[in-house]
């Protein structure tokens, strides 16, 4: 059967900025025919995230992380639906994800690396399962609980980085349901701060593209912060540390202004920022999702609910076709979108 997919093309260096021609769409085979155990499924969505950007690397830098091989395909988050099974779990018709979907039409995978996905628990919003019930809400949600000590009546103030990101503007929101009394995000244009105080109930939010970010900050939250989801890492975070409470707590989610940089992970911090950190007893543990993966089944279901009754809302930005995965990639890493980023491949 022939099928398209996206290979990688070309590294761009472990300081350079990604761009579309990094990829490239070719045609391919797969078998006529399914093995026992396998499934032939038909990609509708795939993913596109920031962590992706370690993967374009010889070295990701990260002992979970495999990096693409040049002229192989690609893979992350997928949905797709089943066309033909001689797995026991799926029948044809089913819609199933896996977090490692590679990235072309129709795929020949294990059916021991998929799970199956119901429709109605997202109102029928299937991407969603990649992003908000899915890997993205997962890790805002378990960050906030394994990480952000949030208590109920507490009074506690959040701050988000990243916050009009896929994971950013879910976890100001989860933060408001678990029981903080003010979160306040930073984004980097006027129209996502509009979006997140007028669509995400976010109290307050900074555009740190204009005006002084500390004294902002200073002005919105007067009693300090408590909780900091870091989803950028470098000045911003700087800035935010510098402020904290004393015994509080930083979600260390992703450093996106780092990915570019030839940096460890976590990056740290500098010499100032640091002395406060300790002299403050602020935690900054480095969170990884997949270490929680015996909580997911409960998570998603919560995530699930939220969804359901309105309380957690969700924005994505949908590019259509796989030839285009590459620019949506671009855009991503440029900070061009508003929440979660999805390649629709198919319908």
């Amino acid at each position: 059967m022939i099928i398209q997919r996206v290979v990688l093309n070309s590294r761009p260096g472990k300081n350079g900025v990604p761009v579309a021609e990094n990829f490239r769409l070719e045609q391919s085979t797969i078998p006529d025919t399914v093995q026992e155990g396998q499934v032939r499924v038909r990609t509708l969505y795939l993913s596109v995230d920031p962590y992706m950007r370690c993967r374009m690397n010889e070295d990701t830098g990260s002992d979970y992380l495999l990096p693409w091989q040049l002229s192989e395909v690609a893979d992350g988050g997928g949905i797709g639906v089943v066309e033909e099974s001689k797995h026991n779990n799926f029948t044809k018709g089913d819609f199933v994800t896996s977090f490692n979907w590679p990235w072309q039409t129709v795929a020949i995978l294990d059916g021991s690396l998929l799970q199956k996905v119901v429709p109605q628990l997202v109102n029928g919003h299937l991407s969603y399962f990649l992003g908000a019930a899915g890997l993205t809400g997962l890790t805002a949600l378990l960050g906030i609980r394994e990480k952000g000590h949030v208590t109920v009546g507490a009074n506690q103030t959040m701050v988000v980085s990243g916050a009009a990101g896929a994971c950013g503007s879910l976890a100001g929101q989860i933060g408001h349901l678990d029981g903080c009394s003010r979160v306040v995000g930073i984004a980097g244009t006027d129209e996502k701060c509009s979006i997140l105080v007028s669509e995400m109930g976010f109290d307050a939010a900074i555009n740190y593209k204009k005006g002084n970010v500390a004294q902002q900050l200073r002005e919105l939250c007067p009693g300090g912060v408590d909780v900091y989801f870091d989803n950028v890492g470098g000045d911003i975070s700087d800035t935010v540390i510098s402020q904290m409470n004393q015994n509080s707590h930083i979600i260390l989610c992703g450093q996106i202004s780092q990915y570019n940089k030839d940096v460890p992970y976590p990056p740290p911090l500098p010499p100032d920022t640091e002395k406060i950190q300790k002299e403050r007893n602020i935690t900054r543990e480095r969170f990884l999702v997949l270490n929680y993966m015996d909580k997911q089944e409960a998570s998603v279901l919560q995530l699930c609910q939220w969804i359901q009754e309105g309380k957690l809302k969700v924005r994505e930005t949908v590019v259509e076709g796989l030839a285009n995965i590459g620019a949506a990639f671009q855009s991503m890493m440029n900070g061009g979108n508003i929440g979660k980023q999805i390649v629709l491949v198919s319908k």
